[in-house]
């Protein structure tokens, strides 16, 4: 094990391995809240709050065996999510091993104070370059600031000499009580793809997007802030946005649930995906230039939502 933390203002940083031997980092910080992120997929699989309770839904049947990809917490679907695209869902680097980023650039002036900061680094290999042609640096910073607000910042750079496309989700499975009781506010009235009707275009009728049964959507041009409420567990999730428009919602519900070989059969209850994304409209970069975007997760007592159904008031 391998401290690189500043423990003087009570932030910390560990690296050790795994009882399968992936490398993975743990981030602290003063009032307790952790976060741990694989370098396999350099995926978040972690999140807890000062009480240690897990945030993020990660499946009682994830082996942490490479080369499948890690099924729950945030993984990174680039540079194609789902099947937008021709190559296999949700990309490749999710499947991949990142690497430390030991000299990232700047995102913003003491954009790592107060935080406890690791920055990651994925390049395409010569295997990536064969499926894929396309010469990138991908980076991912995840910061657990005080009080455990957690924030992963993208940055995708193209090093080639041709332009670069892409689509993009940070597919994040929040842990709830009961994915049926949970409802999503800030999607009201927006339109949405719906990947269980071969990608019909629809728009979203409810006062707040609940689940009662499965559900694999794409809103488009969602608001910069949403919300995630779970009345039992009387918490509500906040995910704010940036450089990311579009957002996934997804629960594989009780058949397709028994069906995936990673996922419980009762497990569905237990989780809802909701992530930032890029998908109507794909990132093309010229050569040299870089896009960013960012997802920054916090969590509140439910009633600070709860009964505000107006997207402006709840989430303006």
């Amino acid at each position: 094990m391998v401290d690189q933390g500043n423990t003087e203002n009570g932030f910390n940083k560990i690296i050790l391995r795994d009882n399968y031997g992936l490398e993975k980092v743990i981030l602290k910080e003063p009032s307790g809240s952790t976060a741990q992120v694989h370098l396999f997929g350099g995926q978040v699989t972690s999140w807890k709050n000062d009480q240690e309770e897990e945030l993020l839904f990660l499946s009682s049947k994830e082996t942490y065996k490479p080369p499948k990809a890690l099924r729950g917490g945030i993984p990174i679907c680039f540079p194609q999510f789902g099947n937008f695209g021709s190559l296999e869902q949700h990309g490749f680097v999710r499947n991949r091993i990142w690497s430390i980023d030991l000299d990232p650039p700047p995102i913003s002036v003491n954009s790592s104070s107060n935080k406890a900061v690791i920055d990651l680094i994925y390049k395409p290999t010569d295997d990536d370059l064969k499926i894929w042609p396309r010469s990138f640096e991908l980076r991912l910073r995840v910061a657990l600031a005080r009080g455990g607000d957690l924030t992963l910042t993208v940055r995708v750079r193209n090093t080639d000499t041709k332009p670069l496309s892409f689509t993009i989700a940070l597919h994040t499975y929040f842990s709830v009580s009961d994915s049926s009781e949970v409802r999503i506010e800030g999607l009201e009235t927006l339109d949405y793809l719906d990947n269980l009707e071969h990608k019909e275009r629809f728009t979203e009728q409810g006062d707040a997007m609940t689940f009662d049964g499965e559900v694999d959507r794409f809103y488009l041009s969602t608001p910069t802030k949403l919300a995630i409420i779970d009345h039992q567990k009387k918490r509500t999730f906040v995910l704010r946005k940036e450089g990311l428009p579009d957002a996934v919602v997804w629960n594989p519900w009780d058949k397709k649930a028994r069906a995936l070989p990673d996922f419980g059969d009762e497990e569905y209850k237990d989780m809802v995906c909701v992530g930032a994304a890029v998908l109507e409209k794909p990132i093309t970069l010229k050569p040299s230039e870089e896009w960013k975007g960012r997802q920054a997760l916090s969590h509140v007592p439910s009633s600070y939502f709860s009964g505000r159904l107006d997207p402006v008031k709840v989430l303006g």
